[in-house]
């Protein structure tokens, strides 16, 4: 009769591993906000309105997404492991980052903040 090790470190090692995917997502997803914030640039050049550019749209998208997979992936370790504290501030973390970035997200498809007159303000003093 051949008797079978049990091998107990495996479990342990997926909810590590589960966890650090969570806290990664979550700062993945705060860099990309923070990246959003600093594209805010490439919307006016010259007194011209140029619309957002091709990297803001990227991490308007990008940003939620990886928030809803470190929410998502925070879930999975609570049902797994329990209410761990590291856990539930990654989720609270990830649920304000979701907040804000949808905020930003709608505002890549808003309409010109100038009006349309180019340089805000200069629609008078032109006639």
């Amino acid at each position: 009769m051949v008797m079978e090790t049990m091998n107990l470190t495996a479990p342990s090692r997926r909810r590590g591993g589960l966890l650090a995917a969570a806290v990664a997502l979550t700062a993945v997803s705060a860099a990309l906000l923070a990246a959003h914030v600093s594209f805010d640039g490439d919307t006016f050049r010259h007194c011209r309105h140029l619309g957002p550019s091709a990297r803001m749209y990227v991490t308007a998208w990008a940003g939620p997404l990886c928030s809803v997979a470190a929410l998502v992936t925070c879930a999975g370790v609570v049902r797994r492991r329990g209410r761990a504290w590291p856990v539930m501030v990654c989720a609270v973390l990830g649920l304000l980052l979701l907040c804000v970035q949808v905020t930003a997200l709608y505002w890549v498809y808003a309409p010109d903040p100038s009006g349309g007159y180019d340089c805000s303000g200069l629609a008078g003093i032109e006639q």
